[in-house]
């Protein structure tokens, strides 16, 4: 993810400043039900609050300021930085916006992630970083190719300032994945060479593909048009900059060119790209080892939201890189691996990192989408959206055309304790269950069960009677889904604060049910030495 100061800031020594994200495109012959789907987990200190963002009309000459830091403005001591203003165009779309936006109300819908790429083709004065790119597509585009061009030719008119990013674009009928890089410090609006570097490969409608902070697009075919595209410099200004040699024979790769390197340490990315792949085929017993993965993949059943909800909530259980066993989850197998700051790891250790898992304790925010061509866009384009970490949160529906959410939703700080904010529930509970984790992950999955059980029960139901009354009344089946997304965030909220509740009281002072002296787990206690020093007195 970017952190709106540009691409500079990624890896050292090892460890990761920000960057932390995981998307998972699925075509639509690849999900139960036909939905186009896609992700996003947002990990790191960004912008939670979700608010809906009214299209406009505007008047001939209008222009549209452009901004930097707008994913991180909720931030302390972060200022919104004007650096100009652009053309308006004579009608924008509503979208969600959020740390990244995410959805318009045409059923346009963006999951990102980072890669940083090669620090040469960065340039600081260019104005248009990735948020104010996704603003951009969203407010003007109708399809998730449209979004793609209307973007790529934005960034190639004013400039991309920030670092290697992936954006996963859907629309009702198509995934894509879009991966975008800055022209190098040599760039000016007036050079009259492009301000970007970008490329697009289109998901295979019965496939599943994966972005986990590495460039994924290789090779490349600019004459299918069908599934790919790309800027007009995609191949000269990896030449000009010495990173490729069109007269070596070789076959041009983007990520080879562009974004060799993983960030993050060994396996940061790759770990990911490998676990979200296995999970959807297990049949192809993927090495996670290996190298490289495929860009995609066939999923040997085809995916529901419940199983991508599963996925983004997933610390590799079961397998031998699992966060939730070891001395490092503690005696209560907590998956949570803090921050470590390169002094204090071992020596022979400095480059390394713990493992990376899909839910990651620092997220903002997570979703799942999906987009359906056979119903009209209100009915037919939603986020499943979860404040905090995936794996204790709720998602909650929201219709792409929904006019307002609750303002405990779209109003908030995270800097300060507000039980006013619907992140702060969501993330209480979060740090409450690293106590006693194995116990209370268990109450927190019983409660998803319940409640997010009870979104995806009635969904098709809403969804039915929405589309009557869209035959009768459009706007009057907006309104109807206005009210039921409203309901069930509020009701999401209520809920986890009810949870929050229940589990100081349930787990105070080590106990559980407030009664129950469940002590540890003998093999923690033999590991950690449980009795040295008191044995001693007994000899």
């Amino acid at each position: 993810m970017s952190s709106g100061w540009g691409a500079v800031q990624i890896v050292f020594l090892g460890s990761v400043i920000g960057i932390a994200c995981t998307s998972v495109p699925v075509g639509k012959d690849a999900s139960v039900d036909g939905s186009v789907m896609t992700t996003h987990t947002c990990d790191g200190w960004y912008d939670a609050r979700l608010v809906v963002v009214p299209g406009q009309t505007f008047e001939a000459g209008a222009m549209m300021p452009i901004y930097k830091n707008i994913c991180i403005q909720s931030r302390p001591n972060v200022e919104l930085k004007k650096v100009g203003e652009i053309p308006q165009v004579e009608k924008t779309y509503t979208y969600y916006h959020v740390g990244y936006p995410c959805m318009n109300e045409n059923q346009v819908i963006i999951g990102e992630t980072t890669f940083g790429g090669r620090r040469e083709f960065g340039n600081g004065d260019a104005w248009i970083e990735i948020d104010q790119l996704e603003i951009l597509g969203l407010q003007r585009s109708k399809t998730a190719r449209e979004c793609i061009e209307i973007m790529g030719a934005l960034a190639e008119k004013y400039g991309y300032g920030d670092g290697g990013e992936c954006l996963t674009v859907t629309d009702p009928n198509e995934a894509w994945h879009f991966e975008i890089m800055g022209p190098g410090p040599l760039w000016a609006p007036n050079s009259g060479k492009p301000g970007a570097v970008w490329v697009a490969q289109r998901i295979p409608d019965g496939e599943v593909g994966v972005s986990a902070n590495r460039a994924r697009i290789g090779e490349i075919n600019l004459d299918d048009k069908k599934n790919f595209m790309a800027s007009s410099n995609i191949f000269t200004l990896g030449e000009e900059m010495g990173f490729y040699d069109s007269k070596s024979g070789k076959p041009f790769n983007f990520y080879e060119v562009y974004a060799p390197v993983e960030i993050g340490g060994p396996y940061y990315s790759s770990r990911r790209e490998w676990r979200v792949l296995s999970l959807v085929a297990p049949s192809l017993n993927l090495d996670p080892y290996a190298e490289r993965f495929p860009f995609t993949v066939k999923p040997d059943k085809k995916l529901s939201v419940q199983d991508l909800m599963d996925i983004k909530r997933d610390h590799y259980e079961g397998t031998e890189f699992d966060l939730t066993t070891g001395m490092a989850a503690g005696p209560f197998g907590t998956p949570d691996r803090f921050a470590t700051p390169g002094a204090v790891k071992p020596e022979d250790r400095k480059n390394v990192d713990w493992e990376r898992a899909i839910s990651l304790f620092r997220c903002s925010y997570s979703f799942i989408s999906q987009a359906r061509s056979w119903l009209p866009n209100p009915i037919g384009g939603l986020i499943w959206f979860g404040e905090d970490v995936p794996h204790s949160t709720c998602f909650v529906p929201f219709y792409c055309q929904v006019t307002e959410v609750p303002v405990s939703f779209s109003v908030g700080r995270r800097d300060i304790f507000d039980r006013n904010f619907a992140w702060w529930p969501f993330n209480f509970v979060s740090n409450w269950a690293d106590l006693k984790y194995s116990y209370m992950i268990e109450d927190i999955k019983a409660t998803q069960h319940e409640v997010e059980g009870d979104f995806l029960a009635m969904q098709a139901a809403v969804e039915m009677a929405a589309l009557e009354l869209y035959k009768k009344d459009p706007d009057l089946a907006v309104k109807y889904l206005t009210n039921y997304s409203n309901s069930c965030a509020n009701r999401a909220v209520e809920r986890w604060w009810k949870l929050a509740d229940d589990l100081i009281a349930k787990y105070d002072d080590g106990y559980v049910d407030a009664l129950t002296s469940v002590g540890y787990p003998t093999w923690w206690l033999e590991e950690v030495g449980y009795g040295d020093t008191t044995i001693k007195g007994y000899n």
